[in-house]
C-alpha cells in the first residue's frame, strides 16, 4: 500500500467527513418537504396544483423554523450530558491517580510531546481489553481504559493504544460521531412522523384517485426509509474512515506502529465489554466490543460496520 503522511490523511479524511455531514441537513429538508407535502394532500384532500404547492410551501416555511429548533435541542442534549450519558453506558469511573502513576505518566508525556491538553482518565472495571475516547471540549475530553487492557498490554502496546485515543481527541472525532448519531436520530424521528401521519391523518379521495395516493404512501415510505438508511451508512462510514486515522496518528506519535498492531491483535482476541449495550457508544471503542467485532467485513455487512476489519488495520501498521 502506498505510503501517505499524517497531513495528507488528516486533509483527506477531514474534507470527507465534512461532505458526508453536509449531506445530513440535506436529507433532513428533504424529508421535511416531504412530509409537508403528504400532511397537505392526505389531510385536506386538495388535488388542484395551483392549491397544492403554495399549501405546501407556506406549511414547509412554518415547519421549517420549528424543526432547526428541534434539532438545536438536540445538539444541546448531546453537548451538555454526552459525558454523563457515555459514563452511564459503559460503567467507567475515574482511574485514582496515586494508584495508577503509571498511566498517567504515559499521557502526559504523550500529551507534551503534541502540545495537548491533558484528558480525564476513566477506567472500566472489566478483564475485557478495550478503550475509547470520549467528550466534545477541553473540560470533557476522556481517555476510558478497561481494566484488562491495563494489566494484559505491554508498556509500548499501552502507550499505542493511548495515543490511539488522543488521535481521536486531536482530530475531533468524537464531536463529530455524535453530531452524526444526533442526525441519525433526527432521520428516525421523522421516519416515525411519516408513518404515524400516513397512519392517523383521514384520506380524502375519490375511486379514481385512489391508486394513485396508495402509491404516494408507498414512494414516501421509501423516501424515509432511505433517508435513514443512508443517514446511518453516512455515520458508519465517518467512523471507519476515522479508526485508520486514528490508527495513523498513532504510528506518529509513537514512532512504533508495531506496538499499536500488536495491541490490536491482543484487543482482538477479547473486546467485550459487558456493560456496553448500546450500538451508539459501542461504535466510540477502539475495536467494537459487540458481535460486530466476530463478524466478516464483507457485502452488506460490512456497510454497517463501525469499524474497518481489524486485520487490515494491522496489516496497514505493520506497512509503516
Amino acid at each position: 500500500m502506498q505510503y501517505v503522511g499524517i497531513q495528507t490523511q488528516q486533509s483527506r479524511n477531514n474534507r470527507r467527513s465534512a461532505i458526508l455531514l453536509l449531506l445530513f441537513p440535506c436529507l433532513v429538508t428533504m424529508l421535511l418537504y416531504l412530509s409537508c407535502y403528504l400532511i397537505i394532500v392526505f389531510g385536506y384532500g386538495t388535488n388542484m396544483e395551483s392549491e397544492l404547492l403554495p399549501m405546501v410551501n407556506q406549511l414547509f416555511i412554518s415547519a421549517f423554523p420549528y424543526t432547526i429548533g428541534i434539532v438545536l435541542v438536540w445538539f444541546l442534549i448531546a453537548y451538555w450530558a454526552n459525558t454523563s450519558i457515555i459514563n452511564t453506558a459503559t460503567g467507567s469511573k475515574p482511574l485514582d491517580r496515586k494508584e495508577n502513576k503509571h498511566i498517567y505518566n504515559l499521557v502526559e508525556n504523550l500529551c507534551m510531546s503534541q502540545g495537548m491538553k491533558m484528558p480525564k482518565i476513566n477506567i472500566i472495571y472489566d478483564n475485557s481489553l478495550n478503550a475509547f475516547a470520549s467528550g466534545i471540549n477541553e473540560r470533557t475530553y476522556t481517555i476510558t481504559l478497561s481494566q484488562g487492557i491495563i494489566q494484559k498490554l505491554k508498556d509500548d502496546e499501552l502507550e499505542a493504544v493511548i495515543a490511539h485515543e488522543l488521535s481521536h481527541i486531536r482530530n475531533h472525532d468524537v464531536r463529530l460521531l455524535i453530531i452524526s448519531i444526533v442526525f441519525v436520530g433526527i432521520f428516525s424521528m421523522l421516519t416515525q412522523i411519516t408513518l404515524y401521519t400516513i397512519t392517523h391523518v383521514r384520506i380524502r379521495s375519490n375511486n379514481k384517485g385512489g391508486a394513485g395516493i396508495i402509491l404516494f404512501i408507498l414512494i414516501t415510505l421509501i423516501v424515509a426509509t432511505i433517508g435513514f438508511f443512508f443517514a446511518s451508512l453516512m455515520r458508519f462510514a465517518i467512523s471507519r474512515k476515522r479508526e485508520y486515522m486514528a490508527d495513523a496518528g498513532s504510528a506518529e506519535m509513537t514512532k512504533n506502529p508495531l506496538a499499536l498492531a500488536s495491541a490490536l491483535r491482543k484487543i482482538s482476541a477479547d473486546p467485550n465489554i459487558e456493560a456496553v449495550k448500546r450500538e451508539d457508544v459501542a461504535q466510540l471503542f477502539i475495536q467494537h466490543p459487540g458481535k460486530q467485532a466476530k463478524s466478516s467485513f464483507i457485502g452488506l455487512s460490512g456497510l454497517f460496520a463501525t469499524h474497518p476489519p481489524i486485520e487490515k488495520r494491522i496489516a496497514i501498521l505493520e506497512q509503516f
